[in-house]
């Protein structure tokens, strides 16, 4: 209909260009339509101009338009009028004036919502639990009652920027019903509490915590019986009691997102990457199908190793391995089995645990360590509340979720107040996890002045990969070199040291593809009924033999609910993200080692110090939420894609090493 006025306004621009008339634009027009008939009434008027006025055509210009113009004037009026019955709405100004309230009051809420929570993680009490229900009703309440006000808004002709905040408001996965709000706040809390205060115990009496002391065995032991019983009894402990109050749990999420008109929860998930058609598992299988290859590599040759080191009678060098036997309680990331795996054990070791206890390494100087990094690239130092509020070790006196997680208190820009949560222990797989988590930070200083409503990734992978991009530049020899953790490693080594080092770096981060993948894609199908609570455990077990080529040691049976034995099943935590960052980072990093001047193999660059590598980073983390993914991606990568080559680029010569060692494997495990 719009289209259909152009062509009448452009009728009467000819007719009253030249007359002298003010055309009016009034106010009760939104914005975007004022700024359309303007630029409108001087396009018609340019050309008029040209036509007519600029070639000496007074009587033209002046005189026979002026008159028909003056007769045309009550038409004008009629199609202004015209054109205010198709608004019913406010206009685009009240429009910013209700977003501007919106995102103070968001932001006050958010920071009453991360002291609640931070107040339960730091300090599990049944007190403190109630607040983060109450406080987590609060939100929802408001923000559905937002919602609907937003929805009265006509946001069709509105700019860009306006139209996407309107879009983020009147998406909601939440019910109206107070009841199920509550259920839904109360049984996550209580998921949440079976995970984080839950102990495997011995015959003795004695009992264990997952951290450390469970994860200390899968970490350490080469104990295969040992191993078996840290990873069977600590999904004994969680599981159970988490599978049914889980499957009402995924209900009462669909309902809510079934209120709203979306087909499960797992859509509103998947919403967050903003993926035409709801495409995003379509983007992640195909960057999956491209680095499966050197996944598959690295999983033959562990295989090798761990049938060597446990005998054939318990791991076969065909098929699965199973899965207590990686060093991690979840298998997700395999460098706890260096030593096993190790391709010259006659190379220097770079692992700097012991280092940095001879060195005197506390908590406070591996986060001390960290910051200079960031500073050193030009991002910002940490405020003095973020030294006087985080939790850095494990409390002696009370039960906190010791999984390491960054937090935002939503402050004003000058009111700083930002923390990491985290139980760190003096080895180098922490001080790894504190430059991830002081990334989160680092994003949120630097989209600080952005809207509430922005202050977020560009998705939830971006958020991910930021610290651990950094990460990447801290693990390189030379920078642990250049920061005295490293000792007796002289100039450029050779192929074989390259070589121990990738795998190691492989342990970590290829591993884990397939783990960040599965997560998802079996919630996806929980939430849209495909898995149905009687099959949560073997459908679990069945997605886990199916992308990493692992299996239980011990017979698992429907009664079981192993998805509980990882944290970010109780809470509710989307996974896609780490699969995204665990590709992203890679493409990050290659596109700051450019900007740095690298020359070399990209698995030796540091960008320490660089200030131009800086800048650039900053430069997207600036943009927050503000616009979508893609053009974030672009704005550090030159790339609009998740694109698998710069991580395949990282690996190349390890991958080739891999396929020779493993000539005579028989590949896969189907």
């Amino acid at each position: 209909m719009w289209n259909v006025w152009k062509i009448w306004l452009c009728f009467g621009a000819v007719l009253l260009s030249c007359s002298g008339y003010t055309w009016p634009l009034p106010d009760q027009l939104s914005a975007a339509q004022q700024r359309e008939l303007k630029e409108l009434q001087e396009d018609v008027e340019t050309e008029i101009s040209d036509i007519c006025c600029n070639n000496g055509l007074k009587r033209c210009c002046v005189e026979t338009k002026k008159s028909l113009a003056e007769r045309k004037i009550e038409e004008w009026k009629e199609l202004i009028d015209s054109l205010k019955e198709l608004k019913s709405t406010p206009d685009e100004e009240k429009a910013m004036k209700w977003l501007e309230e919106y995102n103070e009051e968001l932001r006050q809420r958010q920071a009453k919502s991360a002291e609640a929570n931070w107040a339960q993680s730091t300090n599990i009490t049944d007190e403190n639990a109630a607040k983060v229900v109450d406080v987590t009703m609060e939100l929802t309440k408001w923000s559905l009652k937002k919602m609907e006000e937003g929805k009265k808004f006509d946001t069709s002709g509105f700019s860009d920027d306006v139209k996407r905040q309107f879009g983020m408001i009147t998406k909601s996965g939440s019910s109206s019903d107070e009841e199920k709000t509550r259920k839904v706040a109360e049984i996550g809390t209580e998921l949440e509490k079976i995970y984080s205060t839950s102990t495997a115990c011995l015959p003795s009496g004695t009992c264990l915590k997952l951290d450390p002391d469970l994860e200390g065995i899968l970490a350490k032991s080469r104990d295969y019986d040992r191993l078996t019983w840290a990873w069977l009894s600590w999904r004994d402990a969680v599981g159970p009691p988490m599978k049914d109050k889980y499957a009402e749990w995924v209900a009462l999420m669909n309902e809510g997102a079934q209120e709203n008109g979306y087909a499960d929860k797992g859509v509103i998930w998947r919403g967050a990457y903003e993926m035409p058609n709801d495409t995003l598992e379509e983007m992640v299988d195909g960057v999956w199908e491209k680095v499966k290859p050197l996944y598959t590599q690295l999983h033959a040759y562990v295989r090798r190793k761990l049938s060597e080191t446990y005998g054939e009678d318990k791991v076969l060098t065909t098929g699965h391995i199973p899965a207590h036997l990686f060093g991690n309680m979840w298998a997700q990331q395999w460098n706890n089995i260096y030593d096993i795996v190790v391709p010259f054990p006659d190379q220097p070791a770079i692992d700097v645990s012991d280092t940095m206890v001879e060195q005197g390494y506390d908590p406070l100087r591996m986060f001390k360590t960290a910051e200079a990094f960031f500073v050193s690239i030009g991002l910002r130092p940490m405020p003095q509340t973020f030294w006087d509020k985080s939790m850095i070790t494990r409390p002696d006196d009370r039960e906190v979720v010791c999984h390491g997680s960054a937090w935002d208190f939503y402050h004003l820009p000058g009111d700083t107040d930002v923390r990491i949560k985290m139980c760190t222990k003096v080895n180098q797989e922490d001080l790894q996890t504190i430059h991830h988590e002081m990334g989160h930070v680092e994003y949120y200083l630097t989209y600080e002045d952005q809207k509430t409503l922005y202050r977020g990734g560009a998705n939830p992978g971006f958020h991910e990969a930021v610290g651990d991009t950094i990460a990447l530049s801290v693990n390189t020899p030379g920078h642990l070199k250049k920061i005295g953790l490293l000792q007796n490693i002289e100039g450029n080594q050779g192929t074989e040291f390259q070589i121990n080092e990738l795998l190691k770096m492989a342990l970590s981060k290829v591993a884990f593809l397939p783990f960040g993948l599965l997560i998802d894609k079996w919630r996806w199908r929980v939430f849209s009924g495909d898995i149905t609570p009687d099959k949560f455990n073997t459908e679990w077990w069945n997605l886990r033999m199916k992308y990493q080529g692992i299996k239980p040691p011990v017979e698992r049976t429907d009664e079981d609910f192993d998805p509980g034995a990882k944290y970010h099943i109780p809470s509710g935590t989307p996974y896609i993200r780490y699969f995204f960052s665990f590709v992203a980072q890679f493409q990050f990093q290659q596109a700051l080692c450019e900007e740095a001047g690298h020359d070399g193999p990209l698995h030796t660059c540091d960008i320490y110090q660089s200030k131009k590598a800086g800048a650039k980073l900053k430069n997207m983390l600036s943009m927050g939420e503000s616009k979508p993914w893609p053009e974030a991606m672009k704005a550090i990568t030159g790339q609009d894609k998740l694109d698998p080559s710069a991580i395949l680029k990282y690996f190349e010569p390890l991958e080739k090493w891999l396929r020779e060692q493993n000539k005579n494997e028989e590949l896969g495990w189907e």
